[in-house]
């Protein structure tokens, strides 16, 4: 599962989601792509389910790139406790999305299959997605 190796600090604020992605809306190594077209935050766990259900998919025919990555630590306060006494321990690590992210890309499969590939992996995360190919990515105006 994804994580960083060292954390400069372990609980950060719950920062914003607003506007549209900046970095990372272009389809930089592969032929196809699977964008974004809602914030949120994805959680390690998903990213790994997403990346598995592509690989099943392709049956090791192609090449993947995961473009996002979970920086963030997202804490939890354990079950049944009172409220104060500070900030929740670290529970797991989550990456902020916005819409127009790129956030997987294949290559060296024909569109139908990567197509297929992607829709899979667009069911194990927790926002709207579509499949896009070089040189028409990006737009988060569509639905």
């Amino acid at each position: 599962m994804l994580m960083p190796k060292r954390e400069k600090r372990r609980r950060v604020h719950r920062g914003r989601m607003k506007g549209n992605a900046e970095r990372g809306n272009t389809i930089t190594y592969g032929q196809y792509g699977l964008v974004a077209l809602e914030p949120a935050w994805i959680t390690a766990n998903q990213i790994e389910a997403a990346r598995i259900a592509i690989n099943r998919r392709i049956k090791r025919g192609g090449k993947v790139w995961i473009k996002i990555f979970p920086h963030k630590p997202v804490t939890q306060k354990p079950a049944e406790t009172r409220m104060g006494a500070g900030k929740g321990a670290p529970e797991y690590h989550a990456a902020v999305v916005k819409p127009g992210r790129v956030m997987f890309e294949l290559s060296a499969v024909d569109e139908d299959l990567a197509r297929e590939a992607m829709r899979l992996a667009a069911n194990k995360l927790p926002i709207k997605c579509k499949f896009v190919s070089k040189g028409e990515e990006g737009g988060s105006d569509e639905g």
